[in-house]
């Protein structure tokens, strides 16, 4: 399959290809705007009902924010056909004036400076239904094999507003966590963030309450209900007993005992790559969906149909994506890169994507041995498109869609990056160390682009513009004459470009440092040298000028 099939039925395909015409609506999701920037959330309690029968929802959100600068109309959003009932703050309600899917609230109270206060949001109505979850998000209405409901949220790219009030922007997560407090049929249990604190029932309905104590990305929120049944285990982590909870439709809880053992091998690897995981007071769950999956914070979805690879095959060709789950290792590698360090701006989101596809690399490597998560990560490169003509960096400010590139190009321009760092310990100190440098933080690509730089002790100016800002493959041109004179430049690249790039001829491995002018060394060999090797974990094209 080529590269628009790939786009539409793999993980590069949120997004997908990117717009380049952002209209009023965009710039309202994708900036803070003074609506939004004098106020940063404490914590959201965000209970409601949900009513299969008719698909709808009815609730109530309670944003707990603290006052930054002086304002008094705070943004707030909800998607159409979502509406919101009222506002109120201290009893009083409030007007609310509507532009698209964004709510602008007149405040009455004077809002004081380093001040918090908390604001009340009724809402209701019918969420958008997705069309093809997770790429085209939102509610999904289905039934299991009794006939009975199974419903699931997913939100990444659309935004969780559509279907619960909330400042959908990534660059500010509560502070203090969230309360998500759910009312489902009966008979039916509600599976969500965090750890169940509560359950109730009435003779028609039971009500489940999920408390977060870290901060959660919005797009992380999410809701599964079903006839679930729960099994568990206790991790023995790097950070102490971690719980580590698995929520499976009863017709499937022989399968999953067996699949979701995939999980626990999941956390020995990326704990040792990664550090801790970064949610032990929230827990790690693993909750099987009507869709493929999703990467939301300690409630992991998963609908890979209990099979090695994705869905039964293995993206990378190379025979290793066969001895894994897909979804489970993918997925679950999103708690350090996506959940623990999140970017701010849907521009960023390379820093989800690059890194925890490599994470599926680094997996392999773990369990079956370097060269094994090499063959692994060059094997995603047939999935690369190379006629895309967008970075894999994005326009900031407008909530921009985003390149399938950022999967598969991004794991392998941080392999490119693992070759030139040259130090395997270094390599996995500093992965661990933006986990504790950015722990539980949103970031940048200059904050990223900067720790790796300082850490690795490398001037990475040219390599990051290239391959984060440029939508070229750096080609290596050379030639050898009789004289064993080797002679090369970097091509289809920026004017700065000087990556240093390993090369073997017969039983020598050399390093040498192109530029975009010519440069030149004499090979050392008593035979005449035809051609090198140009060592394959640099993603680089190369050309031998005859």
């Amino acid at each position: 399959m080529k590269i628009l099939i790939l786009c539409l039925l793999f993980f590069g395909s949120i997004g997908m290809v990117r717009s380049q015409k952002y209209n009023h609506e965009d710039s309202l999701r994708g900036s803070i705007g003074k609506e939004r920037a004098w106020w940063d959330v404490q914590k959201y309690s965000l209970s409601f009902e949900v009513y299969p029968s008719s698909k709808s929802i009815k609730g109530k959100n309670v944003i707990r924010y603290k006052v930054l600068s002086v304002q008094q109309e705070m943004q707030i959003d909800l998607q159409y056909p979502m509406k919101i009932v009222s506002v109120m703050q201290d009893g009083i309600s409030l007007a609310v004036r509507d532009d698209g899917n964004a709510h602008f609230i007149s405040l009455a109270k004077k809002q004081m400076v380093d001040s918090s206060y908390d604001l009340e949001i009724i809402f209701e109505g019918i969420p958008v239904r997705a069309k093809n979850p997770p790429w085209d998000g939102g509610f999904t209405w289905t039934k299991d094999k009794s006939g009975k409901d199974f419903v699931a949220t997913s939100c990444q790219g659309i935004g969780a507003s559509l279907w619960w009030p909330c400042k959908d922007h990534m660059s500010d997560e509560p502070d203090q966590g969230m309360l998500i407090s759910v009312e489902v049929p009966k008979g039916l249990i509600a599976v969500s963030n965090g750890r169940l604190k509560s359950q109730s029932a009435t003779a028609t309905t039971s009500t489940f309450i999920w408390e977060v104590l870290n901060p959660i990305c919005n797009y992380g929120v999410n809701i599964n209900i079903g006839n679930y049944v729960n099994f568990k285990e206790l991790y023995a982590g790097e950070k102490g007993p971690l719980d580590m909870d698995f929520w499976v439709l009863k017709e499937n809880l022989e399968a999953a005992k067996i699949q979701f053992k995939d999980a626990t091998r999941m956390m020995k690897a990326f704990e040792h790559w990664f550090g801790p995981y970064p949610f032990y007071e929230d827990s790690y769950k693993l909750v099987e969906v009507p869709y493929l999956g999703m990467e939301h914070q300690s409630s992991v979805t998963y609908g890979n149909k209990f099979k090695n690879g994705y869905l039964g095959s293995d993206l990378s060709g190379s025979g290793f994506g066969l001895k894994f789950d897909y979804i489970i290792i993918h997925e679950s590698g999103h708690e350090w890169f996506a959940n623990n360090i999140t970017a701010k701006d849907n521009a960023d989101l390379w820093i989800h994507e690059s890194f925890t596809t490599y994470s599926e690399a680094l997996f392999v490597e773990y369990y079956y041995g370097k060269p094994a998560g090499a063959s692994y990560v060059k094997g995603m490169r047939t999935r690369i498109d190379d006629i895309e003509t967008v970075p894999l960096v994005g326009q900031y400010g407008v909530n921009d869609s985003y390149s399938g590139n950022i999967y598969y190009k991004g794991s392998n321009v941080l392999h490119t990056l693992r070759q030139l760092v040259n130090s395997d310990e270094k390599w996995r100190s500093i992965l661990r160390g933006l986990n504790q440098e950015f722990y539980h933080q949103t970031v940048t690509t200059e904050q990223i682009e900067s720790y790796i730089a300082r850490e690795s002790g490398l001037n990475l100016d040219a390599f990051f513009d290239q391959y984060l800002r440029d939508t070229r493959t750096p080609r290596l041109i050379y030639s050898i004459d009789k004289k064993n004179v080797l002679q090369f430049k970097w091509e289809s690249c920026i004017p700065t470009f000087d990556m240093p790039i390993k090369i073997k001829f017969e039983d020598t491995i050399l390093w040498i440092k192109p530029s975009t002018s010519w440069s030149s060394i004499k090979l050392n060999s008593k035979e005449t040298i035809k051609d090198i090797v140009v060592d394959k974990s640099f993603y680089v094209n190369t050309h031998i000028v005859n």
